[in-house]
């Protein structure tokens, strides 16, 4: 089961949700946050910055419920759609290109004082190897490997075909690999 995954209760949620029910809403929060979340994070390297762009989505999801129907593209996907144009909007507003300099990120208690060096440690190779991608490839990576969607889950989020998916996927593994040969 992917982040994409409905709930059960998604269809109801929504409906309610359209209707300004704050449960609903909260429901749709709880069940889609933790993945916009991981998602902007990886992107942005930046904790603080990921919530924020975080509450900036699911207040234009608010904003845009009652203009959404599903037509083949899910809930979770429109959601996914949200944070790479809040994401790009940040970008712009920031003129620079979507790239975040290792030493501009704060990885220690700004994430958590809970995660162990080790893992900040890997966080920091991660960011550095995501840099050797185009914007697409690193895109395709965060979602696949560090968010855990599938393919097909990527493929709707993205707007692309599985088949084009799999090829951004191929060429960025086969870059990380490159990569990590010369670091090695």
């Amino acid at each position: 089961m992917g982040l994409l995954t409905p709930h059960p209760e998604e269809r109801r949620w929504i409906a309610r949700a359209r209707k300004g029910d704050p449960e609903a809403i909260a429901a749709l929060y709880q069940h889609y946050a933790d993945g916009v979340y991981r998602y902007l994070l990886y992107r942005v390297g930046d904790a603080e910055l990921a919530e924020d762009l975080t509450a900036d989505v699911f207040l234009k999801m608010i904003e845009d419920l009652p203009r959404y129907e599903e037509r083949g593209l899910p809930f979770g996907a429109w959601l996914f759609r949200i944070a790479r144009a809040r994401l790009i909007d940040h970008w712009r507003r920031q003129g620079r290109r979507p790239l975040v300099a290792l030493e501009d990120t704060e990885t220690g208690p700004q994430l958590s004082q809970d995660i162990p060096e080790d893992e900040i440690a890997v966080s920091e190779m991660i960011q550095r190897a995501l840099r050797v991608l185009t914007e697409e490839q690193r895109e395709v990576v965060v979602l696949r490997f560090l968010v855990g969607m599938s393919l097909e889950e990527v493929a709707r989020a993205m707007g692309k075909s599985v088949g084009a998916v799999k090829a951004l996927q191929h060429r960025a593994l086969s870059a990380l690999a490159r990569y990590l040969e010369k670091v090695r």
